[in-house]
């Protein structure tokens, strides 16, 4: 009885440990990312590469919302439950060093990892960094870009050159000439987001902290001016807003309105439709007047890979990402045409793939031209609590479209950020 008992122990023992090599030898990299245009694509490109080197790891990337991957990760940390969250989580850079600081010990440190962080740019760097230490691997270039329809300008007597090196003022009464010729706004925005708010206030070399990370907004200048510049766009009709960014999107494709400004990600999404091929121009963003040095370029968005520090696939999930987004120009120039993803990693950058021209952009060799913008592009520092900041501006602007003047706005936002700030 003994001896069949330690057999069936022995064999169960067995068992347990093929199915644990089976296992191990055929990993799956659960991923989560937003964007099936831009950063899915991008990951299933790179999953295709490291097949080549590793075939039996198995990739399941799951489409998730920024909000979803933001309030999941919180959950799940304050829960202490990080098993339910994925290998590899792509985080904004605006909140990864926040995300880093609040919940330490969540994401990989990738410094010793054997990632080669001086082949990024140092801006990038810079963000996906805590007190010396490396959390993500960089990848895209968020670089902004006013992406506008060249035949919808032509029928309002314009042209591309037009909207170029100009000013908000330039571009609103250029807009509204647009608007009554063709009957169709320039741009749309999900309502009150405050994505363009930032890109202006960037543009301008400033940002909603000062140098010691206090809250800035009440008597921000160039703010007060990029909002006033949001009100006007909105009443003007020149620009419209939307709901979502579902609804968003569809509006420059199926040509409700007729540009978009964003990051230069956007472009992933431009060239959906087939029948817009060669209608297309980019240019840089219009400028605000009353500030000193404010310029035409800025950045908006941008993200990184964070590997989470207990997962049971780590060490394959830092070689991949090693040997993909950190190793790979062939990626980056395979992502390049149709996502518009312009790399941070610096060894694709030197790619003949940037100086192509672009079908979709009547042969405009728009990843050059976004290059030189990227290059131009005001650094400032967005803080810890950027995304408080953010909400905060986003309710000030849905306040000053009611009715409630700037300053009052402004002031408010500025003492609910402190106050989270203190909590």
């Amino acid at each position: 009885m003994k001896k069949r008992l330690s057999l069936l122990v022995l064999c169960i023992l067995v068992l347990s440990l093929l199915g644990s090599t089976t296992a191990m030898a055929n990993p799956t990299i659960t991923v989560w990312a937003w964007d099936p245009a831009f950063n899915i694509y991008a990951m299933n490109e790179a999953a295709k590469i490291y097949n080549e080197i590793a075939p039996d790891v198995q990739f399941d990337i799951v489409e998730t919302p920024w909000d979803d991957v933001q309030t999941r990760l919180t959950t799940a940390v304050m829960a202490g439950q990080t098993g339910s969250l994925p290998d590899i989580m792509l985080i904004q850079d605006n909140a990864l060093m926040k995300n880093a600081m609040d919940f330490p010990g969540t994401f990989a440190d990738l410094t010793n990892s054997g990632i080669n962080f001086g082949l990024f740019a140092d801006f990038k760097v810079g963000l996906t960094s805590v007190d010396g230490k490396n959390y993500a691997v960089p990848f895209d270039n968020g670089a902004a870009i006013n992406a506008l329809r060249v035949d919808v300008l032509e029928e309002a007597g314009f042209t591309l050159a037009d909207f170029t090196d100009i000013t908000w003022s330039d571009f609103i009464a250029k807009g509204k000439v647009v608007l009554e010729k063709t009957g169709k706004p320039l741009l749309s925005v999900v309502s009150e987001s405050p994505d363009l708010v930032m890109m202006g206030l960037q543009s301008a070399g400033t940002w909603m902290f000062d140098e010691e990370g206090n809250v800035f907004l009440a008597q921000n200048a160039a703010l007060k001016e990029v909002i006033e510049v949001y009100v006007e766009l909105v009443k003007s009709g020149v620009m419209v807003q939307v709901n979502d960014w579902e609804q968003y999107i569809s509006s420059f494709t199926r040509g409700t309105v007729a540009g978009t400004m964003n990051g230069c990600w956007i472009i992933g999404s431009i060239v959906q439709p087939e029948d817009q091929k060669g209608l297309w121009g980019i240019t840089n963003i219009p400028r605000l007047e009353s500030v000193p040095n404010a310029t035409n370029y800025s950045n908006q968005g941008g993200s990184s890979w964070v590997v989470r520090a207990d997962s049971p696939n780590r060490d394959i999930a830092i070689d991949f990402l090693a040997k993909t987004f950190a190793g790979s120009v062939q990626l980056y120039e395979t992502i390049l045409p149709s996502s518009g993803a312009l790399a941070t990693y610096l060894p694709a950058g030197d790619s003949e793939a940037y100086g192509v021209p672009h079908e979709y952009f009547g042969g405009q060799a728009i990843y050059s031209d976004i290059t030189q913008y990227a290059a131009r592009v005001p650094q400032v520092k967005y803080g810890v609590y950027n995304y408080e900041a953010r909400d905060a501006v986003g309710v000030a602007i849905a306040k000053v479209l009611a009715g409630l003047d700037i300053d009052s706005a402004l002031r408010e936002a500025e003492e609910t950020v402190k106050f989270l700030m203190e909590f």
